[in-house]
């Protein structure tokens, strides 16, 4: 079977068993802080596990895209090297939210893997492993499903820790977690392994293909596990593996998918075909870069972005070990989207904008490697012995992006070795800063839990009443809340929207007939719960206590003209850039609205102006906002957009402006009609990451206050010219032409000083080892003035070493000269090196001139009696 008819079968032997077919979610986590990359299938299903959100249903399937490079979960330096492990990979998956359990899980996986209709796998091929306390799972096995008991394998807790085993998952230190049980297909006696468990089981015989994960306990703080009301299941599958196994080799790079892309990454490189481990890894590099571009990501040097960065620039390096001449990397993206884009569209759509980040960052890199050489010439030159330090490598290496095995060879050549325990010792130093500056870790247990929803009913109202569903206090349930106790409420229904899609939440009050008030500051969600977050501000408040909630109408009102705003601006940009600008986030209130998105260098002054044409043409034809709701499905059939960082449910809101100028999915708050929006200005556009733009603007109001704020600070600069609006640019440009020629006249009276200061100071110079010297402190000149001055020197003295220095600005300037006769044995830079180190900075040159400074002043004269034993020694 190829690895398509796999993915296909899988999903639907779990569709004709009750599941729902879930697309693949993105790469990026959506509204999950504690993941770098999704990087199993359970992870888009995370709150409905823990008890956060409620879907429509209660089983599902998926073949979910996946990315392993970084963070916790990092195989980054294995690829290549093993036959299984990638940087990117489809999980095959089912899913239970509190419906079947362990015998279904058991008994479904067994009969697609073993049934003639489906995989039809030999059984005796397959060994099942189960934490060593689970007797249930155990019974399932052995007298249910029929595994002798010799293929049945009980795993402990075998990595050092009360519930820490190969057989036993957790979703953190504390929350939702329980026993595994696992599937082994054996690849026969030719190949070394033994059976999991057994002392040779890191072999390549016995694979691991199938992971039941059963969620049948929440753990808390004190390392207790209590029952799960509602037990869960979360499998896993890699279609890679799988792919293996049916395809009859032993190495995942042998299966269908990546024939193809091995061929077009040695056409690209210029290489021969042969299963080289570099060829491996630019194969499955590509995957993992198309993959993530797609999805947003773009290289940066920080997050996802570094990852990124480390995965194209590791895929080029072996490239250039295979013999790659230029860029070659982007070349294989036509490869890559014609082998998986049926699968995932996005890769074909977005070819192009793939193609163009990948070459940039090639030639990027390339530059790197020439910057990188430079600085590995210069600490050669100064290297005492002849092993290059661990910490210079990890310079280059982690600053520079230079590649360690680089290094080693250009050692090699210079009959150098590198300092590899040292390296390394800063490379565990590196990784320790990284985990403890991580974000992986999370109580699971301190999270608000409510079991209601809230219905919102803010579309079209500010104004509601609800009843008090529950109410928290330092994130714990409580019963009342008293005067002056901040808290959160949740009603059964409320007027309030909770930040969402880069919409923040609502503000305003809750209260009674009976004078109790509880002011609003902010709203949130949690799962399908509304949480008002505020101050008890007079009376008190209880469970049941039923409550009138009113919004602030004119912050709503405000945000929801900024709101409108962004999704015109983004369908502008599209339009004026290209489509390959996506939403890398947004921020929207009543002040204004902040939209960042992907493109790949500054806006320039006329697209701003083209943007802002596009959006207000669209304000003034005043078009009514149109909503409808809609399965997901039709949505994108209608070619409506998902923003980033948004999750969205079976049933969806398409919001529509401007007969079909932009339709995008979001369940925000909007105006009715684009005229009421009046106005947009853009107030700054810039970038915040490689690759990533951001633009502020205003709208409404805030546009016509900050039109009169410029307009008032143009009649300032005006009036301090002594101009008004209509002359300001002649008046400006008669005060810096005016401004010019007095800088021209500075520089020509203090060249006329310097020269005059140069007749006196040639009759200072003294002889040392019969050669004439000079130093001298002048106050008050710059680096400019003073390198005129030693020029100047040296012509009237002939033959001299000078060294020059003074108080500039605060900071201390220093500059050094040799005449050409003397540069074979006294050179500037080396006297410069010496001196700028007395005043506590830098410097250096060329042998006949050399410049520097420092910023402690009270040691220039030690730093300029540096002269005469330097020609001294050399003398």
């Amino acid at each position: 079977m190829k690895s398509a008819e796999i993915r296909e079968a899988f999903l639907r032997f779990f569709e004709e068993k009750g599941h729902t077919r879930v697309a693949s979610s993105s790469l990026i986590p959506a509204n999950d802080p504690t993941l770098l990359f999704t990087n199993a299938g359970m992870n888009q299903f995370k709150d409905c596990f823990l008890g956060l959100e409620k879907r429509a249903y209660t089983r599902a399937t998926t073949s979910q895209k996946c990315v392993r490079a970084g963070g916790k979960h990092n195989d980054l330096e294995n690829v290549g090297y093993t036959a299984r492990h990638h940087t990117f990979f489809e999980m095959l998956g089912n899913f239970s939210f509190g419906d079947y359990f362990k015998r279904d899980a058991i008994t479904y996986a067994w009969e697609f893997l073993t049934s003639p209709k489906w995989l039809n796998l030999p059984k005796e091929k397959l060994w099942v492993t189960v934490y060593a306390s689970d007797d249930e799972a155990y019974a399932i096995w052995t007298e249910e499903v029929g595994v002798p008991a010799e293929r049945m394998v009980r795993i402990g807790d075998n990595k050092g820790a009360p519930y820490a085993s190969d057989n036993f998952w957790a979703m953190g230190d504390t929350g939702p977690c329980g026993p595994c049980t696992e599937i082994f297909f054996d690849h026969g006696e030719h190949i070394w392994g033994g059976p999991p468990g057994s002392p040779e089981e890191d072999g390549d015989r016995y694979i691991e293909i199938w992971n039941n994960v059963f969620m049948q306990f929440n753990r808390t703080a004190d390392g207790v596990l209590h029952p799960l009301p509602a037990p869960s299941v979360d499998t896993g599958m890699g279609l890679e593996r799988i792919s293996a196994v049916l395809q009859h080799v032993h190495s995942n790079y042998e299966i269908d998918l990546f024939q193809n892309l091995l061929q077009a990454s040695a056409d690209a490189i210029g290489c021969a075909n042969d299963g080289a481990p570099s060829l491996k890894v630019v194969a499955d590099h590509i995957r993992s870069c198309g993959f993530l571009i797609a999805d947003g990501v773009t290289p940066s040097n920080e997050g996802r972005g570094y990852v990124l960065r480390r995965i194209v620039r590791r895929a080029c390096r072996h490239g250039n070990k295979l013999g790659a001449k230029g860029a070659f990397f982007h070349k294989i993206v036509a490869a890559l989207a014609a082998e998986m884009g049926e699968a995932y569209p996005e890769l074909r759509q977005q070819q192009a904008q793939i193609e163009r980040v990948l070459k940039t960052e090639e030639e990027q890199f390339a530059k790197t490697l020439e910057q990188g050489l430079k600085i590995l010439e210069q600490d050669l030159a100064s290297l005492a012995g002849s092993v290059i330090p661990g910490d210079v490598v990890f310079k280059l290496y982690d600053t520079y992006g230079f590649p360690v095995d680089l290094t080693a060879d250009i050692a090699r050549e210079r009959e150098l070795s590198i300092d590899e325990d040292g390296f390394e010792r800063e490379m565990q130093a590196q990784r320790e800063r990284a985990r403890s500056a991580s974000a992986f870790g999370m109580d699971y247990n301190s999270l608000v839990k409510v079991e209601a929803d809230t219905l919102f009913g803010g579309y079209d109202s500010t104004f509601g009443q609800g009843q008090v569903l529950a109410l928290f206090k330092d994130g714990a349930a409580v019963e009342q809340l008293a005067a002056g106790e901040a808290g959160v409420v949740v009603l059964d229904r409320t007027p309030f929207y909770a930040e969402s899609g880069g919409q923040v939440g609502d503000c305003g009050y809750l209260s009674d007939a009976e004078g109790a008030r509880f002011d609003v500051r902010d709203t949130t969600k949690a799962g399908g719960a509304h949480l008002h977050h505020g101050v008890v501000a007079e009376g008190s408040l209880r469970v049941g206590q039923a409550l009138e909630a009113q919004v602030d109408a004119s912050v709503r009102g405000a945000t929801a003209l900024n709101h409108s705003a962004t999704h015109l601006l983004h369908a502008a940009l599209r339009q004026v850039l290209g489509e390959h600008v996506q939403q890398k986030g947004s921020l929207v209130d009543s002040q204004r609205l902040r939209f960042d998105f992907s493109h790949f260098e500054a806006i320039k002054p006329e697209q701003i102006k083209a943007l802002e044409a596009l959006v207000n043409a669209q304000i003034r034809n005043n078009s009514a906002v149109e909503i409808e709701e809609t399965d997901i499905d039709t949505a994108k059939a209608k070619g409506a957009m998902a923003l980033f960082g948004e999750k969205y449910g079976d049933s969806v809101r398409v919001l529509s402006m401007g007969d079909g100028f932009s339709v995008e999915l979001c369940g925000g708050i909007h105006a009715k009609r684009t005229g009421d929006i009046g106005l947009l200005k853009i107030v700054s556009e810039g970038g915040v990451a490689a690759g990533v733009r951001r633009i502020e603007a205003v709208t409404g109001a805030g546009a016509l206050d900050y039109l009169n704020g410029a307009e008032e600070q143009l009649k300032e600069a005006a009036a301090l010219v002594k101009g008004s609006r209509d002359t300001l640019l002649d008046k400006l440009s008669g005060v810096l032409e005016r401004n010019r020629q007095l800088e021209k006249e500075l520089e020509q009276l203090k060249a006329k000083a310097a020269s005059a200061a140069g007749d006196d100071l040639a009759g200072a110079a003294v002889e040392v080892a019969g050669v004439k010297v000079l130093s001298a402190r002048l106050d008050g000149l710059d680096g400019k003035a003073l390198l005129a001055l030693v020029d100047q020197l040296k012509n009237k003295l002939g033959s001299a070493v000078i060294l020059l220095g003074g108080e500039f600005d605060g900071k201390v300037v220093l500059v050094a000269g040799v005449t050409q006769d003397l540069t074979g044995k006294l050179k500037a830079g080396e006297l410069m090196k010496r001196a700028a180190a007395a005043v506590g900075g830098k410097g250096g040159g060329r042998p006949d001139m050399a410049q520097g400074g420092g910023v402690d002043a009270g040691k220039l004269g030690e730093a300029l009696a540096l002269v005469e034993p330097f020609v001294a020694a050399a003398g």
